[in-house]
């Protein structure tokens, strides 16, 4: 694949090396839908988890097995990265997109087997339509989860209530939510933010956990916790009592090593030209990076 092309509406899939696989992932760019696209924010949560998989939280030996729902799994790149460290991973979304999203996972799950000889180290995937107001659908994935997680889930105000709700209904007392999220509206990632911290600790992640090239100042990561729910009126609701982080043991803090949000923006401001290395060469993050900036600085420009 030209990889000047990975970035335009033509493209077909990407492909990006994750814990020793190459994954491939079809997308549909052209599609009014925009789940069918890779979001950059789904590379940076993978390329963070494969980073901190050494030990941790995140290592094999302590996440394989845990049940993880992605929300708004699109193309699917970030489960399955939860896939690959061991996980029982569901990828939902609406109905519309889960044609390429199960292709996805059976295209990768068939080249992982065949390609590796600890194929076994590979979590189980399924594919799942969830509406985030529906409560039928969100029972059927069986609730609660040891992980959730989702990216770029959020591009307007109406979704944040669904949203929240949503993870509200699919946690228990131990579940730890990742959130990968570009700003592209400050009113909306304003919002979000708020929102969130009125139900959940929310810790956001710096950048050195993260990958040194798979990250961006309008990319953020976010780890959260439930905060202590009250009893509910109107059904028997659990009062959750979370560990607070100074009381964390040092293997905990060192799997999350995050610091409280100042107000969820990023610490630096950015431009294109910061964006380009000094020998002049753009890799394909590089040259999708710069694109994505392109737009941004452009979107109130107005041709007379």
């Amino acid at each position: 694949m030209d990889p000047d092309r990975l970035n335009t509406p033509s493209t077909s899939a990407i492909a990006i090396e994750a814990f020793g696989h190459q994954l491939h992932i079809s997308q549909d760019p052209n599609s009014k839908h925009l789940g069918m696209t890779v979001w950059d924010a789904s590379m940076v949560l993978v390329k963070y988890l494969e980073k901190n998989s050494r030990k941790g939280r995140f290592s094999p030996a302590k996440i394989k097995g845990k049940r993880v729902i992605e929300l708004g799994a699109g193309c699917g790149l970030a489960g399955l990265g939860m896939a690959l460290l061991g996980c029982d991973v569901i990828l939902t979304d609406q109905l519309e997109v889960l044609p390429l999203l199960a292709r996805n996972v059976g295209r990768n799950k068939s080249w992982i087997s065949q390609g590796s000889s600890d194929s076994g180290s590979f979590g189980s995937v399924l594919v799942a339509e969830l509406d985030w107001g529906n409560r039928t659908q969100i029972e059927a994935v069986g609730p609660p989860f040891d992980y959730i997680i989702g990216t770029d889930v959020v591009y307007a105000e109406h979704l944040l209530e669904p949203l929240i709700e949503a993870i509200l209904a699919l946690s228990g007392p131990r579940t730890i939510i990742l959130i990968g999220h570009e700003i592209r509206s400050t009113t909306v990632h304003e919002q979000m933010i708020e929102m969130l911290k009125n139900n959940f600790i929310v810790r956001s992640i710096p950048k050195s956990k993260m990958d040194i090239k798979y990250q961006h100042p309008s990319i953020q990561l976010y780890m959260m916790e439930l905060k202590a729910q009250p009893k509910c009126n109107s059904e028997p609701c659990k009062t959750i009592k979370l560990k607070e982080l100074s009381h964390a043991s040092d293997e905990e803090k060192e799997a999350c090593d995050c610091g409280e949000m100042h107000n969820g923006e990023p610490s630096t401001a950015v431009e294109l030209k910061d964006l380009v290395p000094q020998n002049g060469k753009l890799d394909d993050w590089e040259i999708r990076r710069c694109g994505a900036m392109a737009a941004r600085l452009l979107r109130d420009v107005k041709l007379t």
